[in-house]
């Protein structure tokens, strides 16, 4: 397969027929057809039909326009890139929990990469239980999250910073009222953010140890999203403690009084031993664990479009 070929069958995906888009890519409908054909052979599949409705795609042909998309995009990242590196710019590509995304990584990033000019940030919310592959196959150079049960000996890990989960809902929730127990905290409708979905870290964790079952946990595009849900009374939600203690003091959520519904936690940072010395990211992982960083993602901040381009991962829900 050939980025040409790819570009063509992309463009017929998303336009919905071969006349547009040889239009869009400025070529004949011929080029466009040659190029389908040869994708057709070499892959042993049709790929898509013409119907009355329009084009009508095969599995194997949905597979290869999602996979053409991120060839494509891949390849345009690997021109920035090179082009970077011409110029004398370094890339440090950080994957890290959504958890850890959300609510410490920007502020993170802001004073880091506030140290070098000429350096790159991209960061991608990563599952925690992809970690080591990713950093073995060097998809990325550091994962920052919850650290794993065993660690790869081709890796190091270095703790970053202690956190505490606590559990918060809206005011007029009558939970409040209560001192719960485990089983009536199992009882409530738990509103989630990504984090809950990943296969280790504190809230997974926090929902295996309370037993919550699946129907009672509502999950959102972000934990803010969950926290702003809870603040109209409809559930719980866990919070990482330095993030809600706003809200807590203005009264918005009130945080429950129990014992099972406090978790202890700390993120690591995860590189390869094999990396040069100096490399950007192990500078990050030692500069990760001091003081000023973690008053940083503590207080969270932005960071300068000069020095971070976000790599953007899409996950299908059903």
């Amino acid at each position: 397969m050939t980025p040409t070929q790819l570009r063509a069958y992309s463009a017929v995906v998303r336009l919905g027929s071969v006349k547009q888009a040889a239009a869009h890519l400025s070529v004949s409908e011929s080029a466009i057809s040659l190029h389908i054909g040869q994708l057709r052979r070499e892959l042993g599949d049709q790929l898509f039909s013409r119907t009355a409705a329009g084009l009508a795609f095969t599995p194997g042909g949905l597979r290869l326009a999602s996979r053409a998309t991120e060839l494509l995009g891949l390849q345009d990242i690997t021109v920035l890139e090179v082009s970077a590196a011409g110029r004398g710019r370094r890339l440090l590509r950080v994957g890290a929990s959504s958890l850890f995304a959300e609510h410490a990584a920007p502020g993170l990033i802001e004073r880091f990469a506030a140290r070098a000019d000429d350096l790159d940030l991209e960061l991608s919310v990563r599952d925690p239980g992809s970690f080591e592959a990713l950093l073995l196959s060097r998809t990325i150079d550091i994962a920052i999250g919850p650290p794993p049960a065993v660690l790869d000996p081709a890796l190091t890990a270095r703790p970053v910073m202690n956190y505490r989960v606590v559990v918060v809902t809206g005011p007029d929730n009558p939970i409040v009222h209560l001192r719960p127990s485990a089983a009536q905290l199992r009882d409530q409708t738990w509103l989630l953010g990504p984090s809950a979905t990943a296969g280790s870290g504190a809230i997974p964790d926090l929902l295996a140890r309370l037993g919550v079952p699946e129907e009672r946990q509502h999950i959102y595009q972000s934990n803010a999203a969950a926290l702003e849900e809870a603040k109209r009374g409809k559930g719980v939600t866990p919070a990482l403690s330095f993030a809600v203690a706003p809200d807590i003091r203005n009264g918005s959520v009130i945080q429950l009084p129990s014992p099972h519904a406090v978790l202890e936690a700390g993120w690591h940072a995860l590189t390869r031993l094999d990396q040069g010395v100096p490399s950007p990211a192990a500078e990050l992982c030692r500069f990760a664990s001091t003081p000023r960083a973690i008053q940083a993602m503590m207080r969270g901040a932005g960071a300068k479009a000069g020095h971070f381009r976000p790599s953007v991962h899409v996950t299908l829900w059903s």
